[in-house]
Formats: C-alpha cells, structure tokens, sequence
C-alpha cells in the first residue's frame, strides 16, 4: 500500500518507508493531485516494494518511463525501495 505524506506530518509518517518522488514531463501528471504542480512529492511504501511497483501504484504505464534515477545513480524498475530513497522518473524525451 502506498499512501501520499505531507511534508508539514514531520514525524508523522506511519510505519512505512518514506520515499521522495520526482515524476519528470509528461509522467508528472501521475503524482498525486496535491503534489501536481511541483511534480514531487513523498510517499510512504510498504518494506519490499519495488521502483515498478511504485509506478504501478501510481498507474504510470511503464512503456512511458525510459530512464530511472535512485539516489542520483541510474536504476532499474526491480530495484527495492529503502527509507529515504529518492526517485527521479523520466519518459523519453524529443528534441532537435
């Protein structure tokens, strides 16, 4: 289960692992409806979620995503989330 926090709950954050999502061009309207406009957020997983897991949770369909960032290093979607990971998700992108 994957629930949306709000940063102001400081310590407040259940028994899950606290996550910081970034959601990048088109994939930001996945985020959740308070977190739309600065396409980040954090959420709270479940121990033993996986980054395709997460996307799937969000309903990102995952032909969309071409590159995932965790912790700044290139990663996988079968990737395991820990507490105070951060994830960076981006489609393909165009250009000329």
């Amino acid at each position: 289960m994957i629930r949306r926090m709000i940063r102001t709950q400081q310590n407040d954050w259940g028994k899950g692992m606290k996550i910081e999502v970034k959601l990048y061009a088109s994939l930001g309207r996945y985020m959740p409806q308070a977190e739309l406009e600065k396409r980040q957020g954090y959420l709270e997983v479940g121990e033993g979620t996986t980054i395709k897991t997460l996307l799937e949770s969000l309903k990102v369909p995952l032909e969309t995503v071409k590159l995932i960032f965790l912790n700044g290093i290139h990663a996988k979607a079968d990737n395991v989330l820990k507490d105070g990971d951060r994830l960076g998700v981006f489609p393909p992108v165009a250009g000329g």
